[in-house]
C-alpha cells in the first residue's frame, strides 16, 4: 500500500480556476468548528460545500473515477459510498489559515466510515507561500505535490495537516470514500 499516492495533471489548469471562480460567489462557513466546540488553534478556513455550488456536478464525477482507479492499484480498501460533499477550503495568509495535525477518522458516524482521503490542489503554487500538505503515515513526513491539478490522496487514518499559510491565499478540495468501518 503506498502512503501518499499523487495523481498529477488529474484536473487541468483551466478546470482549477473554474472551480476556484465558483466558490468566490458560494455562500462559505468558517471552519473553527470541531464538533460543537470552537477551536482556531486547530484549523482556520473558509469552507464551501461542492454540492451548495451550481455547475459544479462534473467535479463529482471525475473525482468517483479518480477515487476508483487509485483505489484498486493502490490502497484495495473495501469503498462503498461518498457519504459527504467535497468540500473546499480556502486558507488565507490574512486569517492564520491552518489546519494542524489530524486524523480523518472521527466519532461521528460519516467519519467513521472514513477509508481514503483525496486532496485536490486548485491554486498555483506560486500564489501562496507556506501552506503545504503534509502527510505522515508513519515516523516520517511527507509532503504533497503542491502542483496546481494534481490529486494526492492517502488513507483517512494517516495524520496530516496544511501548514500555516504565509502569504496569499491556498484553495483545495477534500473528498472523503466512505466503507465499513476499519477494525
Amino acid at each position: 500500500m503506498t502512503a501518499l499516492y499523487s495523481k498529477p495533471d488529474a484536473f487541468s489548469a483551466g478546470e482549477c480556476d473554474r472551480i476556484t471562480a465558483a466558490i468566490t460567489a458560494a455562500p462559505s462557513k468558517d471552519a473553527m468548528l470541531v464538533g460543537q466546540t470552537k477551536d482556531q488553534f486547530l484549523r482556520t478556513a473558509k469552507l464551501v460545500w461542492v454540492d451548495d455550488v451550481n455547475g459544479l456536478g462534473w467535479v463529482m464525477d471525475r473525482l468517483i473515477d479518480i477515487v476508483r482507479k487509485s483505489n484498486a492499484d493502490q490502497f484495495n480498501f473495501d469503498l462503498r459510498e461518498f457519504a459527504e460533499s467535497p468540500q473546499i477550503a480556502s486558507y488565507k495568509a490574512s486569517d492564520g489559515g491552518h489546519f494542524a495535525w489530524h486524523s480523518d477518522i472521527g466519532n461521528g458516524p460519516l467519519a467513521r466510515k472514513r477509508k481514503l482521503t483525496l486532496v485536490l490542489q486548485l491554486s498555483v503554487p506560486s500564489s501562496y507561500e507556506g501552506g503545504d500538505l503534509e502527510v505522515m503515515p508513519s515516523a516520517r513526513v511527507l509532503s504533497a505535490n503542491r502542483s496546481q491539478g494534481c490529486v494526492s490522496i492517502f488513507p483517512s487514518f494517516a495524520l496530516h495537516q496544511v501548514v500555516p499559510v504565509q502569504s496569499g491565499v491556498r484553495h483545495s478540495l477534500t473528498l472523503w470514500a466512505h466503507g465499513p468501518a476499519f477494525r
